[in-house]
Order: C-alpha cells, then sequence, then structure tokens
C-alpha cells in the first residue's frame, strides 16, 4: 500500500479540508472502532462513525452501552453499536469515589483487571460480528491491535492528543508544557511502551486465545508484526498543537472530530437553563466533568461560587458525576445543573474553566471562548499550557490551589481582552477545518476502497 497523501500529513502543509460524499461507484468499506470511557471520550469516536454512515460506509461501534445514542443521524451507511467496556466504566463512577486506602485500591485493582478482561472479550466478540475491512482504536482499548492482526486488517490507533509518536517539538503530553531539549523531548516518548509493561500478561493471554504468538511487554505499539509502521490518527488542530517536521507520513493529524449539528438534535436543553441564558449577560461556564471522583466536591464548589461573587459575575456550574457537588446556589446569578453538550452550551457562554480535558479544550476553543483551565492529571497540564502559550487564557490553576487562586485568575480570564480576542480566532480556525473528512479519507485509502498515492 502506499503512502497517504502528503497534504495530509506534516510541517507547513495544508489539512485536508475538501467535502466527503458517498460515491456510488466505490465500494463501501465496513470499519470497526473501539473507544473507551466516558461520554468525552467516546463523542468523537461516534462522530467518525457518522462521518463514515453519511459517506456510504457500515460502521461497528465498540463502545460502553449508553453511548449509542450520540450519533442520530447516519445512512446511507449504517452505523451498529456492540456493547463494550460497561463494566469497567460502572467501576469508574461508582467504585473509584469510594476508595478509602491502600487495601481498597487493591481490591479495586482486582476488580478492575477482570473488568479489562471482559472488554477485551467483549471488542473481540464485536470484531467477530463484524468482521471489518479495517479497524480503529483507542489505545484503552487494549487489544485493539491485536485483533486487527488476528483478523489480517490494518489496525490504526487514534487518540485526541500527541501521545504515541516522537517528536523533538515536545515532549509526551503527560510532562505537561515541560521541555526537555530536542532529544530529551524525543526521549519521553519511550513512555508509550508503559501499557505492554503494566498489562504485558493480560495482553498475552488474550493473544493465545485469539491463536497469535506471545509478544514481548517492550514490544513498539507504532509497529506491525511485519515492521510496518501502525498509522495513528490524532483528531485535534494543528492551529492548537502544530504538526512537528519531525511526524513521519504515518501520523496523521486530521483536525478535531466534532459531532455534525444533526447529531445533537436529540438533546433538548431544560426550560430552567433556557430561562438563565435569557435572562442577563452571557454567563461563566465552570465544570470539572468527574475529576477528583467526588474527593473535595464541597470546597470546589465554595471555591467557584466565592470566585464568581467577587467578580459579580454569572456563571453556569456543571457538577458532572464527581467534580463538583450539586444544589442549588443560593443566587439567581448561579445555575447549577449536571451538564450540557459542550458543542451547544460553549457558544452561549462568556468564557470557560474546566479541567483540561482534550473533548472539553476543544468544544471551547472551537467556540471562540477564553479558557481557563484547572488540570487534575493525565494530559491536562499539556493542554492547559497549549491554551496558555496561544494567548488564549491565563496560565493553568493546579486544582490543588483552587480555593487560594480561582479569585484572582478568573479575574485575569474575563478582563484580559487579549485573551477573547485569540480564542475568536483560533476558533474561526478550528471551524475552517474538516477533520471528519480527512479521517474517513486515510481509512478508505488504507482499507484500499480510494485511490492511492504512489
Amino acid at each position: 500500500m502506499g503512502g497517504v497523501p502528503g497534504s495530509l500529513v506534516g510541517g507547513d502543509t495544508a489539512p485536508y479540508t475538501g467535502d466527503h460524499g458517498s460515491c456510488p461507484e466505490e465500494p463501501a468499506m465496513h470499519v470497526l472502532i473501539m473507544s473507551f470511557g466516558t461520554r468525552g471520550d467516546i463523542q468523537p469516536y461516534a462522530a467518525l462513525a457518522g462521518a463514515l454512515a453519511r459517506a456510504g460506509h457500515d460502521v461497528t461501534l465498540a463502545v460502553p452501552s449508553g453511548f449509542a445514542d450520540l450519533v442520530q443521524h447516519a445512512g446511507p451507511g449504517t452505523i451498529t453499536h456492540h456493547q463494550a467496556g460497561s463494566t469497567m466504566l460502572r467501576l469508574l463512577r461508582e467504585v473509584m469515589p469510594e476508595l478509602s486506602g491502600p487495601l481498597d485500591a487493591l481490591r479495586t485493582l482486582r476488580i478492575m483487571t477482570s473488568a479489562m478482561r471482559e472488554l477485551n472479550a467483549e471488542c473481540w466478540a464485536a470484531a467477530q460480528a463484524a468482521r471489518p475491512d479495517v479497524l480503529v482504536y483507542h489505545p484503552k482499548c487494549l487489544a485493539g491491535a491485536h485483533i486487527a492482526e488476528a483478523l489480517g486488517v490494518p489496525g490504526v490507533l487514534s487518540l485526541p492528543l500527541p501521545f504515541f509518536t516522537p517528536t523533538r517539538a515536545h515532549a509526551m503530553p503527560f510532562f505537561g508544557g515541560a521541555s526537555f531539549g530536542a532529544w530529551g523531548n524525543r526521549a519521553t516518548y519511550g513512555f508509550r511502551r508503559a501499557a505492554g509493561l503494566m498489562y504485558g500478561g493480560m495482553i498475552n493471554d488474550f493473544r493465545r486465545e485469539v491463536g497469535l504468538g506471545r509478544i514481548g511487554r517492550l514490544a513498539d505499539p507504532l509497529r506491525n508484526p511485519d515492521g510496518s509502521p501502525v498509522h495513528v490518527l490524532y483528531p485535534y488542530s494543528r492551529h492548537v498543537v502544530p504538526v512537528p517536521d519531525d511526524y513521519p507520513p504515518s501520523a496523521h493529524v486530521t483536525g478535531y472530530w466534532f459531532p455534525e449539528h444533526g447529531d445533537q438534535d436529540a438533546w433538548k436543553p431544560p426550560a430552567d437553563l433556557m430561562d438563565f441564558l435569557a435572562a442577563g449577560d452571557p454567563p461563566v461556564y465552570i465544570g470539572f466533568g468527574s475529576m477528583g471522583f467526588g474527593k473535595g466536591a464541597d470546597k470546589r464548589r465554595d471555591a467557584i461560587l466565592a470566585a464568581l461573587r467577587v467578580h459579580g459575575l454569572r456563571g453556569i456550574v456543571a457538577t458532572g458525576w464527581g467534580g463538583i457537588t450539586p444544589g442549588k446556589a443560593g443566587t439567581d446569578e448561579v445555575l447549577v445543573l449536571e451538564g450540557a453538550p459542550h458543542e451547544w452550551l460553549f457558544e452561549r457562554v462568556a468564557a470557560v474553566v474546566h479541567h483540561g480535558g482534550a473533548g472539553s479544550t476543544a468544544a471551547g476553543l472551537r467556540a471562540g471562548r477564553p479558557t481557563l483551565i484547572v488540570p487534575f492529571l493525565g494530559d491536562q497540564p499539556f493542554w492547559g499550557a497549549r491554551i496558555h502559550a496561544l494567548g488564549a487564557g491565563p496560565s493553568p490553576l493546579a486544582a490543588r490551589k483552587l480555593g487560594t487562586g480561582l479569585a484572582d485568575r478568573l479575574g485575569d480570564l474575563v478582563h484580559t481582552d487579549s485573551y477573547a480576542t485569540r480564542a475568536a480566532e483560533l476558533g474561526a480556525a478550528i471551524r475552517s477545518e474538516n477533520g471528519l473528512a480527512a479521517g474517513v479519507h486515510i481509512l478508505e485509502q488504507l482499507a484500499g476502497v480510494a485511490a492511492v498515492d504512489e
């Protein structure tokens, strides 16, 4: 198979922005998409499923139950939901907030290991039912690459942050915005082998079950068994993280995968939200999703309400599932709700404050809203550093400093005009991209259903 056209990858080349409709003369393909996590983790892949179906392809979406309705409009291709990962997601939501010590953590680890094995088995069942031409898998689905190998089809790794492909331009995102120099930055990507080190036994058990041989714990997730590179789809914008000059042709920065407007039609805003938005100036959105796992939720709520009060700001506070304690705010200037689709809500607020998840960051920037990130873990400090470096918001505020630092940082966010100006510019640039079309185009080429540039 030849390489993907240069217009889709690398350095200063332009992103793919063409429209993509179904082409009756081209054979349809069947794509299996696997992802795991909360709504923000699943939504980009549901959006890709919708785009593939609109282009005439059939899709099997293997994700936890409850997320099948994220894609409302398909056709002429079909979308089939196959439940995968529901047990592990339930454990994350119900068990993690109750952990109180090392013994609880050890017991939970055993339960989680069982749930991970179940996720692997469910993904394999989905693959056997789908018999796909190409498989797209999030790295949280540990079996993804091995299922592709067992089926003999292209396996495409995908995640919305530059985590896997080594580069001199920046360190792996889990180091936040730190830089260790060109070679030091590149060296940090050795951590991409961590899943093999941690779960090598589980992975080899799965490989044996599907008829494959053992692999080493240090096997490179970016190399296929025959030595060819694994293609990676990175659904984020090059306007947010520029494409490094040393990225190989197998690394594709497509642009964000946002749901089509029609995919959101099923959600109807509640009356109290509509009334609140109509009652005054655009509010500030503050929400941290599941971050904190319930610990410190009362203190976060108090800090948020106090900071809004100091600056006389209207606010929408989204409690998520554990990030902030729910309940009435005690003032008409603040509305507390569980949540609302960011694509709908962020267009209607003045600024956003959140934990810096990849999906939340993307939605805020697409809406052109100045952003303050309060990172808790993982890649969130990286997105906080990117927001500040781009001039679209203040430097990130560490979650542990929320009580003492939020009021000052919130004032900086809403009173620095340059943040709003730069965020609006970024929003326009992001909206000009067509990440879904680029993703569909690459998958067609890898599956051999579209012409491939030699």
